[in-house]
């Protein structure tokens, strides 16, 4: 006895059709009648598109059955198709290789961003903006290097290594003081409280107190009219 099983079958070139589709089609690609031919490949298409419901929503979902047909049958099958016929080719088609960037960075904890801004810095022909654009790189190299060393870093480390990097182009003064920059978002799902939202809720909580206390007043004025009506009928 042999038994068929998944495992000693052929693969299935697309999965989601089903077996009984890929039979189907190979029975199709060994008849001789191109007309019997056409007339079971509109059957298989229109079997297709009941299977794979979700198609419809694509535009031309009728071009991709057409096109999937020729892929089951791995292109062999000869039917005339309303559509331009795919070639493997352009189906297998490989994508280029991406190009991964490969910058020589000297100091790997500023960056190559650090190193762009510098070049940009050395072509304004402007001698106050060039020296404005230096003093954001430097405190932009010290906020780098924080985020790299925790410890404290010294100015005069960055101001050495913004000459050494601009190859003396760049220099500031000795005595510069330069701002230590903290970028910092708060983490997802917290909620910070605004002075509107705390001002309000000041309101609500006055206004409820308000409330409990006048209510309170008016159940014991009720209560005092009760007593003297009680008082007035016993008379």
């Amino acid at each position: 006895m042999i038994f068929d099983y998944n495992s000693t079958r052929p693969k299935l070139i697309l999965a989601e059709y089903g077996r009984n589709v890929q039979n189907m089609v190979d029975y199709i690609c060994t008849l001789s009648d191109r007309e019997e031919r056409n007339r079971l490949a509109q059957v298989v298409i229109d079997m297709m598109g009941v299977l794979n419901p979700h198609l419809r929503d694509v535009s031309d979902f009728k071009h991709k059955l057409w096109d999937h047909l020729y892929i089951i049958s791995d292109f062999k099958i000869d039917v005339d198709s309303p559509y331009p016929i795919p070639k493997k080719e352009e189906i297998h088609h490989k994508p280029q290789p991406l190009q991964y960037p490969n910058h020589n960075i000297r100091y790997k904890h500023y960056g190559h961003t650090v190193e762009q801004m510098i070049n940009k810095a050395k072509a304004i022909p402007n001698e106050e903006a060039r020296q404005k654009m230096t003093v954001g790189i430097a405190n932009f190299m010290k906020m780098a290097y924080l985020t790299w060393n925790k410890d404290s870093v010294s100015d005069d480390l960055i101001i050495e290594d913004l000459r050494t990097l601009s190859k003396g182009e760049l220099q500031l003064p000795a005595d510069t003081v330069l701002t230590k920059l903290d970028f910092k978002t708060p983490p997802p799902g917290s909620r910070v409280k605004t002075a509107g939202n705390t001002n309000n809720n000041n309101n609500n909580n006055n206004n409820s107190q308000y409330k409990s206390k006048h209510q309170g007043n008016n159940n014991n004025n009720n209560k005092l009219k009760n007593n003297k009506l009680n008082i007035k009928r016993k008379k």
